[in-house]
């Protein structure tokens, strides 16, 4: 019975010791850019004027959910780094389990939403602040998170089946794919409902970014101004970079069958989309971006001031 349990064993990377302190240094620093980077794009977009427009308003949810997914893996990760004993409470695996797979579909709908946007702004210039108000924003934020919650939690509270022992963990957190190894009795129900939920939150939203940006390109193609078409592609490299980095990785880990499961190799596919790629959106937009280097440069320059004064 699950309820009895109360601790797991979390391996994570004590097969390979000698590996455990580097990647403690390693994982530290990239939680603490992970942290300051969204934390200082949330706030850049909070006070300059300049950044507050639909793009920056969904980037702004990105930042949040970047640092509350690694918030939920990472500290305990490092701490079973250093740890003789490697181990996590079945609470906090079954929180990191629900939280993972909110946030993975939470993010997907997101990327979706910011995709669609740049479709409106390049394709409809003139209609996009009537199409993309602030009303429809807030809706499409609100309809993301709900929708993510409905297709990922709910599903997943229902059908969740109790663990066998020994309750070992061979990884470096709680997941669904993971957990699927560790459960009593046949998940065929589970691992098609796993494939069926990454075909809606996964799948989907990527093809209609692939749709958005067929329409993009075709758009882009026919401009006349050379600048203007600098431009579009500028507005959407950044997204598209984070597109095909979370989109690769995720797919790859839950759209396929049990029978592919390789422990090492998962450790390091979830290590990029729950630990790296969160600490690099922020470094993408930022540094591919003019208006938030911009706003950075009139933030950095008021604190200046201030100080003088």
């Amino acid at each position: 019975n699950s309820s009895t349990i109360t601790e797991l064993v979390l391996v994570g990377f004590s097969n390979h010791p000698k590996t455990e302190m580097p990647f403690f240094f390693l994982f530290s620093v990239v939680y603490l850019v992970n942290l300051f980077g969204n934390t200082v794009l949330i706030i850049l977009v909070v006070i300059d004027s300049c950044l507050q427009t639909p793009m920056y308003f969904f980037l702004c949810h990105l930042a949040f959910l970047n640092i509350f997914y690694t918030t939920t893996v990472v500290p305990k990760m490092l701490f079973n780094l250093l740890a003789p004993k490697k181990v996590i409470s079945y609470d906090l695996c079954l929180a990191q389990t629900y939280i993972s797979l909110l946030m993975g579909a939470a993010e997907c709908i997101i990327l979706v939403i910011m995709a669609l946007d740049r479709y409106v702004a390049i394709c409809y210039p003139l209609r996009y602040l009537l199409i993309m108000n602030w009303s429809m924003c807030v809706q499409l934020a609100v309809g993301a998170w709900t929708i993510s919650f409905f297709a990922s939690v709910v599903p997943l509270y229902f059908t969740m089946l109790p663990l066998c022992g020994p309750y070992i963990v061979d990884h470096i957190f709680c997941e669904v794919p993971v957990l699927l190894h560790m459960v009593c009795a046949d998940t065929s129900l589970q691992e098609t409902m796993m494939v069926i939920g990454a075909c809606g939150t996964l799948l989907l939203p990527f093809l209609l970014i692939t749709l958005s940006y067929l329409r993009i390109l075709v758009a882009v193609v026919r401009m006349q101004s050379a600048e203007g078409r600098k431009k579009a592609f500028s507005t959407c490299s950044s997204h598209l970079t984070v597109v095909t980095i979370y989109y690769g990785t995720g797919m790859f880990m839950y759209m396929r069958p049990k029978s592919l499961y390789s422990a090492e190799g998962d450790k390091l596919i979830s290590l990029f989309y729950a630990v790296i790629n969160p600490a690099l959106n922020p470094l993408i937009y930022s540094l591919r971006n003019k208006e938030v280097k911009g706003a950075l440069k009139r933030l950095l320059e008021r604190s200046t001031m201030s100080q003088i004064q």
